[in-house]
Formats: structure tokens, sequence, C-alpha cells
């Protein structure tokens, strides 16, 4: 069943989560009509490859015709004009930034993923509830805050204004006053005295008006002020927390561009008071009196607005997308030294006059002391790049770093070497995007820091470096604590539990349920009555192997991600594949079920391996449960999964063989289940040539076959029986290590 057609069997709770994913960047419509041929496309390397991009956007304008041409021949006017619409709406979008359009997509997918998820784990963990219960009356109370400010500011702006009128009448009529005193004695001295009074009065107006300006001014700097301090800090401090949760596979994070709104309200109403304040000294300078309540009370408000522009200015700038390797979007933070990687850079306070002024500049550990022992990292590439808008579908004010890379300082002979006290991927580094805001007289350092980042120097520490970034995101939301590692701290198993199953939903496509998470608190704390408050240390997390076995927990789940992805993305999505079920728990399940029917799961004593076990009954009723030898993916790659449960074949003694799988847990028919994805035909027996017909190669199939000896108390094996020519045995070892190979060939038989 494709994405798109789960997606549309939810309930109406999670359909509303996906109504709120599309909207003009990527209309409904499209993944709808197209919803095979996008699903079909691989959006999360195109979102980082500008070239592939460029290729899917042409493709799916190709697509978006064909509907056209479609609807035309069914003389369907209204989806014509629809049609027509959306292609020329997405021509306007992309047509100079295709790249977002990936983006846009992959993103819309990965949503889709994580609410299907959240669909069959309808129980939130801890870490969930807490960013959903990020205020949504608070933030509207925010955005109706700060338009008020804003209104207060246009307001006060017509104030000053009338005050200017005001004063030039007051100026007008006194200096008319001193000349006519000065050129005509004559004047009678009650017309004196009356225009005296008139000015006096002229005069008390201004008095007043200055002084309600100046405590409109007042007020309106408080109000920013608090908001600011109170609320707007604390919606950022929330969004970046939202991100950090995010880039380890938790729910989408947004709210960046009502932030943005907020923060571009904000720096226009304070450049606006700042505006009116230095208006307020120029009509000193034309009027002034004693008691002139501008001179006493405008130095102190101008430092107050220049504090809080300083202030905004400085928390504007942020990391919007976080360091990636284009090669895997799906594993941020983990850079390979000599790898290109991307990342963007916003300002939140976005005003035209910014755009092309700003030049950021991308380092890497600026404030980190030398005597840490860390690696040293040069950052190379196209490191410093101007903000603009164009490039921005949205208009704000950005700039992409699209060609970084590290390179590793080499110790210099004698000096002594890099090696610092934790291992490579416990070592955390900061990258500093720093840049200098001039406007209005203000000159102002700004710079932001990326979340810490683990550099590796061969992707099989990739693994690890990322284990390192699950659990510091986890657990820190300090982005300058870079010596977590040296002290980590332990994780609960309620925290824990939630972002093991966030890399089931954000990386193949479907999270982990109560009943999995169980089997997996289990094997990593052993019997418990409850888990939720159990603490995993980091150490048995990722570092200590599990007893018996040659590798960690932790190398264990990625192992089985690996095979998921490459090998068992269909089965595992449709939720054929049980997974994560103890054998104790596996023969409670099958026991009292048809013989021939057979579960799916991963094997405990082998890394990244999958095994199926069926039940039957013996001749005096015994039930027996039989599990075969695990599946690596040497063997996988040979022959899909679902063509070794079609065609796998059992062979007692002398008998003819047969296939003893028929119902996939609980009573699902085997065929119905798995039928839609054999990539082959059944095996046939080979028929005899017709007479005449030249003599070939006698055709061969791949057939799994286990042989049960016909001993009861014996173990039987079971061996793959998978003929491979020189060429293609070559080209699997191609793609393994020598280990794996010697592992998958000479691998004990077990019965895990």
């Amino acid at each position: 069943m494709s994405q798109w057609n789960q997606v549309q069997q939810l309930e109406l709770q999670f359909l509303e989560q996906v109504d709120k994913v599309y909207d003009d960047n990527f209309p409904m419509d499209v993944r709808h009509s197209l919803a095979e041929w996008i699903e079909n496309q691989d959006w999360d390397v195109a979102s980082h490859n500008e070239l592939l991009a460029a290729i899917l956007f042409q493709n799916l304008l190709v697509e978006v015709e064909k509907r056209y041409s479609q609807a035309a021949q069914e003389k369907n006017f209204l989806l014509m004009h629809n049609v027509k619409r959306i292609k020329q709406h997405l021509q306007v979008k992309y047509h100079g930034n295709p790249l977002h359009m990936s983006i846009v997509i992959s993103t819309c997918l990965k949503e889709e993923r994580r609410i299907l998820a959240a669909a069959t784990v309808p129980v939130k963990g801890p870490l969930e509830k807490a960013i959903n219960a990020a205020n949504s009356d608070r933030q509207r109370s925010v955005e109706y805050k700060v338009a008020s400010v804003k209104s207060t500011a246009q307001i006060a702006e017509q104030d000053v204004k009338y005050l200017e009128d005001l004063q030039d009448e007051f100026d007008f009529r006194y200096k008319t006053l001193q000349n006519r005193d000065n050129c005509d004695r004559n004047i009678p001295v009650a017309t004196m005295k009356q225009e005296v009074l008139r000015l006096q009065d002229m005069l008390n107006s201004l008095d007043y008006k200055r002084k309600e300006v100046l405590n409109k001014i007042t007020e309106m700097i408080n109000e920013i002020d608090n908001l600011m301090n109170s609320l707007l800090n604390e919606e950022l401090k929330e969004w970046k927390r939202r991100q950090q949760i995010a880039c380890i596979g938790g729910p989408l994070h947004s709210g960046l561009d009502q932030l943005q709104n907020c923060f571009t309200l904000l720096g226009e109403s304070l450049f606006q008071v700042k505006r009116l304040l230095e208006k307020l000294e120029e009509l000193v300078l034309k009027v002034t009196y004693e008691g002139d309540p501008i001179p006493m009370q405008r130095p102190h408000l101008q430092e107050r607005t220049s504090f809080l522009i300083y202030a905004l200015i400085k928390s504007s700038l942020v990391v919007e997308r976080q360091p990636c390797m284009p090669t895997h979007p799906q594993r941020p933070l983990v850079i390979k030294t000599n790898v290109q990687f991307t990342s963007k850079i916003r300002l939140l306070v976005r005003l035209p006059e910014l755009n092309y002024q700003l030049k950021v500049k991308a380092l890497i550990d600026k404030d980190i002391p030398m005597g840490m022992g860390n690696r040293v990292f040069n950052i190379c590439g196209t490191n410093i790049k101007d903000m603009n808008i164009e490039e921005s579908i949205n208009g704000s004010l950005t700039v992409e770093f699209r060609h970084l890379q590290l390179k590793e300082k080499k110790a210099t002979a004698g000096a002594k070497g890099n090696e610092g006290p934790l291992n490579v991927t416990e070592e955390l580094h900061s990258i500093t995007f720093e840049s200098q805001f001039c406007l209005q007289g203000l000159t102002i350092q700004v710079e932001t820091c990326s979340l810490p980042v683990v550099v590796i120097s061969n992707v099989s520490q990739l693994p690890s470096g990322w284990a390192s970034v699950l659990w510091y995101n986890l657990l820190s939301s300090d982005h300058k604590n870079l010596s977590f590692f040296s002290n980590p701290p332990s994780a609960l198993w309620s925290q824990l539990s939630e972002v093991i199953s966030w890399q089931f939903s954000s990386f193949v496509g479907r999270g982990l349920n109560s009943d999995q998470l169980i089997m997996l608190a289990e094997k990593l704390l052993g019997q418990q009555t409850n888990y939720d408050d159990c603490q995993i240390s980091w150490a048995r997390f990722c570092k200590e192997n599990i007893p018996g076995k040659p590798f960690s927990f932790w190398g264990w789940l990625d192992g089985i991600l690996e095979l998921i992805k490459k090998h068992l993305l269909p089965l595992w999505i449709d939720g054929y594949i049980m997974g994560f079920v103890s054998k104790d728990k596996e023969r409670c399940l099958l026991k009292d079920k048809m013989p021939g029917t057979f579960l799916l799961r991963f094997s405990e004593s082998h890394s990244g391996s999958v095994t199926f076990t069926w039940v039957d009954h013996s001749e005096n009723g015994e039930v027996r449960f039989h599990s075969v030898e695990p599946y690596n993916k040497l063997r996988l790659c040979a022959l899909p999964f679902a063509d070794i449960l079609r065609d796998y074949k059992v062979i007692v003694a002398e008998n003819v063989p047969e296939n003893p799988l028929k119902y996939l847990y609980p009573d699902i028919p085997k065929d119905k289940a798995f039928s839609k994805h054999y990539n082959s035909q059944p095996s046939e027996v080979t028929k005899p040539m017709a007479k005449g017909e030249k003599a070939g190669y006698v055709p061969s199939v791949f057939i799994p076959v286990s042989t049960f000896l016909n001993t009861p108390s014996a173990p039987f094996s079971s061996l793959d029986l998978l003929p491979l020519s020189p060429s293609a045995y070559a080209e699997l070892k191609d793609q393994l290590s020598s280990s794996e190979v010697e592992s998958a060939m000479d691998s004990p038989c077990s019965s895990d």
C-alpha cells in the first residue's frame, strides 16, 4: 500500500495534522494526483543536490502536463483549469530554486511518515508531549501584542507630526509677535496681553503634547522590553528545542516564519521609536523652555531603545537548517572530513534595506580553548556569503552555505598530536556564523552557532557519531556544552524509547509500538515491573557490548535500521514484520495458531539480520517451533525477502520439498500479504525441450532450502542454497567487506 493511501485511511484527528502539512508551497492536489510518481523519487537526496533537484522539477512539470492532457481527453474543464493553475504556480515559485521544491516535498513526506507512525503508536512520549505543550494561545498572544506595539508606533509617529505642526504654529506666532513688538511700538497693551495669553495656551498645549508623546514612547519601550524578555525570547528558545528534537527524528519543527514576523515588527517598531526620538531632539533645537520634558527624558529613552535594538538584532540570527552532509540527509550534525556539507542561516529581523548588506562568515571551534586536546579543523570552501532575500521563497533574509568542507589540521613535527581524551565520535565541535549589522548609525556584531557537530574521518564511524548526536540532543539544550561527553548523563527509558521509535519512523517510515519497545527495554534492562523511570547510561546504550554478543545495543539497532532501509522497507512499512519480539513471546503467540503460521522478527544474536519462525505439530500432536538461520544483507542482496518467503522449502528425510509457511501471524494467507512484493515469478519445473529445439543451458533458479535431519532430537540446519555465477559473487564481494563475506559463508548454523 502506498504511503498516500495509508494517509487517506487515517482517523480524522491525524488527517487534520496532514492538512496542516500542505499549503501553497506544495498543493495537496499535486500530492494526490501524482502520489505514486512522487513516492518513487528520492527527494531526500535531491534536497541536497542541485542537479538532481533541477531534473526532478522538470520531471514534475512533465507529470503535471500529462495530468492536464488526461483531463483534456476526458473533457473535464474544471480539472483542466485547476491543473493549469497549479503548473503555473509551481513554475513561478520554483523556477529559480528547484532545490527548495525538493526540500519542501522531502519535508512533507517525512511529516507524513511521522504522522503515520504516531497513528500506530497513539501514546505520545514525554518529549513530544513537551514540545506539543508549546502554548498556541501564548503564541497568538505574542503575535497580537507585537501587532499592537506596531500599531502604537504608527500612532506615535502621527502624534509627533501633530506635535511638529503645533510647534511650528507656536514658533511662527511667537516670532511674529516679536517682530511686531520690535517694529511697531504703538500696539495696544490689551492686544499684546491677548497675544501673549494665546501663546501661553499654545505653549501649555505644546508641553502637554510633548509629555503625552514621551509617555506613549515610554509605554511602548516598556511593552517591547517585556515582550522580548518574557515572551519572544522564550518562544525562540522553544523553537530551538523543537529544532533539536526534529534533528533526531522527532516531529517537524515549525513556527520560524511566525517568529520572523514578530522579530521584524518589533525591529521596525524600535527603529521607528529611534527615529521619533531623533525627531524630538530636532524639535528641541527649535523650541525649548524651562521644564521642557524632552531634554530630561529623551537620553534615557534613547539609551533603552538602542539597548533593545542591540538585544533584538543579536538574538535574531539563527541556524535555520543545521549542518548536514547531502549524502546523509536523515543524519544531520555528523560531518565527514573532506566531504561537502550544507547549512542555512536566517536573520529574523527582515528589513529590505539589509538585502546584500550582511556578509556572513562560517568558522569552526571559534571560542574553543586550544588546551582541550581535541582535533583541530580548518573550514574550507565558500565560507563567506551575502545574505539576500531573492534566494528564499518566502522572502526571508537568508544565506545558504552549500560548499563547506572540514579538513583536519595535522600536528606539526615535534608537536603533540590532536588526540584528545575522548573518542573521535564523542568529540563535539561548533560551527559559528558571524556577521556585522550596520543600519541607521548602529553597528552590531552578530553571531550564532550550530548545534554541536560530530566530525568523523571514515564512514564506518557514522553510526557511533549519530548515537552521540542522539544522546546529546536528547539530554542537553545548551548549544555550547562541548564537553558533554566528559561526563555524559544517563537517560530515562521513557525518553530514550521515544527517540528510538523516532529513528524507525523517520528513517524507515514506521515507528515502534508499545510491545516492540517493551521487548527492547527487556533486552537493555532485563525484567522490570515498570521501565519508564529506569536509567540507561551512555556506555550501556552505545559503548558496551550486549552480554555474550560482539555488538552494542545501538550497534544492533543501527544494523536493523540499515537492513530495513535497503532490503525490507515495503514489508516494514506495511507492518508485516513484527521485528522486536522475544523467543518466549514468539512461542506464546504461535502455539495456538494453525500449523504453518509464521512471524518475522529480527535476530537477537546476529547483527543486522532477519529471520522467521513457524509452528507445526508432530504426529502425536506436539507443538513444534522452527526458526530459520537469520538472513543478513549478503543473502538479501541475492534474493528479495518476499521471494524467499514464497519459495522457501523444507526437505524432511527423502520427502518431496514443501513450503511450510502458510499464514502470516495472526492468520493472513501468505500470498495475500506478500504477493505485491514478489520480484520474480514463482519457480517452475523446467519444461522438456520441444522436438528439434536446440539444447542450451539448463535454467536455474534460487531456491532457499532447509534440511531437517530425520532424527527427532537433532537440530536442523538451515542452509540457503543460492547458486551464484562467479561474476555475481564478485559483485557481491565488492559491495561487502571481507569480514561480512566470511561471516555469511562460514557462520555456524543456529536456531536464533
